[in-house]
């Protein structure tokens, strides 16, 4: 049997994957293109709404992103870079809803203020510096902040109500937050992408080996075996690219690929939870995402908050996520997955992020054992009448945090994401988690950068990339006028203001 040919293949079927298909078939119409999924449709593992804790991230209210040295100095680089990755996903998205390759913006993106709250001295004086150095930059410049009980309540009625009025609180608040459901986003995305005669999805299809191809091929292409869940069939595709977008699955394959740049990368699996509302009246009074300070000693995916959510186009309202403990790499993964992910090249990597993250493997164990009464305290510390009965317990997605060699203590143990390619550009990675899904178009168009360094570099593709993000080769965090127009109209578009 002939093997299939395609120029990309795209591992996964979630966000990552259908930004790096759209935007290569927008830069050229005619790459023929495959998207690879194991379970039955796309956006069902990380890219899902209740998986997905990346809802709009914009460093507007995420205070890990801000944070504090002993001295009480605060950085804001991270913050003021995600926002201005953030723009470039607004600015994509825009294009699409305007050219009609998305639906009504409506249909997976809405207007959702973004608030930091928090209580004591301490955290309302680190709050206050916190908004004083952000709303001097022009990313920020909307932000406002209040200590005001009055002002609180307006901003966010549902935690006001009943609070003690002596209580110290304080906020920071941005207008045009939004809310992401990304796993309709994904759909959406790979609907206009199936309508094209190029474009192929196969679902319920696992990627069994990856081999590439030398001096047999002119293109020095990927053999990758194929093999089909419902039909136990397997099947051999050759590709010119490949692109390994599977979250928590993307280790392993890039394991499978084995190339030079993959050698030490290891994960460290992380799981989460939520409590969902299932009172509608609670959940209608709570239409804004607020952030507090997480626990010390607690990752950073884990700071919780208390989350309005467009889920499936129904509101829901969330807390957490509490962390837990687990081996799977995936939500749907198996017990097994870390055990087989230890190499010989990544053991000493492992073995030193073990021994140096003790304290947060306790953590995780303590998280992962609460009882439910332990859960409603922590979210009683926002809503201090919270009512037991009113809230369940639902597992989030996964996330596999990326491991690293590091030569003073063998290992590292970081909490962003991470590109990996091969020297020759024919294929790449993405590994890690947060802020995820919501700086997609900036991570997806790194990869293109790196990847296809000649196309993009020619005046063709420069045209037509500027057509999607308009921002594109400039700084949106130097550039202020820029960042006013380019603002002004992804709000308008979107419905965000």
């Amino acid at each position: 049997m002939k093997n299939i040919q395609t120029d990309i293949l795209l591992v996964g079927g979630g966000i990552m994957s259908a930004t790096l298909g759209m935007l290569l078939h927008k830069l050229d119409p005619s790459l023929s293109i495959t998207m690879v999924e194991q379970l039955p449709d796309v956006a069902l593992e990380s890219s899902a709404a209740l998986n997905n804790a990346g809802t709009g991230h914009a460093g507007y209210c995420e205070l890990n992103y801000t944070p504090q040295a002993a001295d009480g100095s605060i950085s804001i680089d991270r913050a003021l870079e995600i926002n201005a990755a953030f723009e470039l996903s607004l600015q994509f998205w825009s294009h699409l809803v305007e050219t009609n390759a998305l639906p009504e913006s409506s249909q997976f993106i809405s207007k959702t203020p973004h608030l930091s709250f928090v209580w004591g001295d301490k955290n309302i004086a680190f709050l206050k510096h916190r908004y004083e150095l952000l709303k001097q930059h022009h990313l920020f410049e909307d932000m406002l902040f209040s200590d005001s009980f009055a002002q609180l309540q307006a901003w966010m009625p549902l935690i006001m109500a009943n609070r003690n009025a002596k209580e110290h609180v304080a906020a920071s608040y941005v207008s045009n937050g939004s809310d992401v459901d990304f796993g309709a986003l994904t759909r959406h995305l790979v609907a206009h992408l199936k309508a094209q005669a190029n474009f192929n999805l196969l679902t319920n299809t696992q990627v069994r080996k990856l081999d590439k191809v030398k001096n047999r091929t002119k293109d020095n292409s990927w053999h990758v075996k194929l093999y089909d869940l419902k039909t136990q069939h397997t099947k051999t595709i050759n590709a010119k690219f490949v692109f390994l977008g599977a979250g928590g699955g993307a280790l392993p394959l890039l394991q499978k690929a084995d190339i030079d740049e993959s050698k030490g990368y290891g994960g460290f699996p992380v799981s989460g939870q939520w409590l969902i509302c299932n009172n509608p009246d609670t959940i209608q009074q709570h239409q804004v995402k607020v952030y507090g300070k997480a626990a010390i000693g607690a990752p950073p995916m884990s700071v919780p908050h208390l989350d309005t959510r467009m889920i499936d186009g129904k509101p829901a309202l969330l807390f957490g996520p509490f962390a837990g403990f687990t081996t799977k790499f995936l939500k749907t993964g198996s017990k097994l997955d870390l055990a087989k992910s230890v190499k010989a090249n990544n053991f000493k990597a492992l073995v030193g992020v073990g021994r140096h993250n003790l304290d947060l493997t306790k953590y995780l164990m303590k998280e992962a054992t609460q009882t439910h009464e332990q859960r409603m305290n922590a979210l009683r510390a926002f809503l201090p009448e919270a009512v037991s009965a009113d809230w369940k317990l639902e597992n989030a997605g996964q996330r596999v945090q990326i491991i690293k060699k590091c030569n003073k203590k063998w290992g590292k143990l970081e909490f962003g994401t991470e590109i990996v390619a091969s020297k020759d550009g024919t294929l790449a990675a993405l590994l890690g988690a947060s802020p995820g899904a919501s700086t997609s178009v900036q991570a997806m168009i790194t990869v293109i950068e790196r990847c296809f360094e000649n196309q993009i570099n020619s005046q063709g593709w420069q045209d037509k990339i500027k057509q999607l993000v308009p921002s594109y080769g400039e700084s949106l965090i130097e550039n202020a006028t820029l960042l006013k127009q380019v603002r002004q109209r992804t709000l308008v578009t979107l419905k965000l203001i």
